[in-house]
């Protein structure tokens, strides 16, 4: 069974940057795609970003593109999500995911994908 477990979370300023990553156990990670979701408060989860499992393929949310770099390293096993500029509307809880997917496709891998394994989630808060 895929494990995924989420840090880096906690309370920035307007303005910080931050990194949360996600460490991924259970199957060769060279096998996973991956990927970042948030949910803030009385919000629906969306798409962040995501990385194809050869790392050569990234999606990001049209309304974050420019301030966020998803990254892996297969050395740690570990999928990563940099945000810069942080702002008060990126105040969520941020969850990892990942699927059994070696292929790039948009459709299976883009904003619009399923993905069957999730993390339990780290929380951010921005302050303004």
């Amino acid at each position: 069974q895929v494990q995924l477990v989420e840090s880096g979370g906690g309370l920035v300023q307007t303005g910080d940057s931050l990194r949360l990553s996600c460490e991924v156990s259970g199957r060769p990670f060279n096998t996973l795609a991956g990927a970042w979701f948030r949910q803030a408060p009385g919000k629906e989860r969306e798409f962040v970003a995501s990385i194809s499992a050869s790392g050569g393929d990234r999606y990001y949310a049209d309304s974050l593109k420019g301030r966020l770099a998803i990254s892996r390293d297969d050395a740690k096993n570990t999928i990563n999500l940099q945000m810069n500029n942080v702002k008060p509307g990126d105040t969520a809880d941020y969850f990892c995911s990942a699927k059994s997917y070696s292929g790039s496709y948009r459709l299976l891998l883009g904003p619009l994908a399923d993905f069957e394994y999730w993390g339990q989630g780290t929380q951010v808060t921005v302050s303004s």
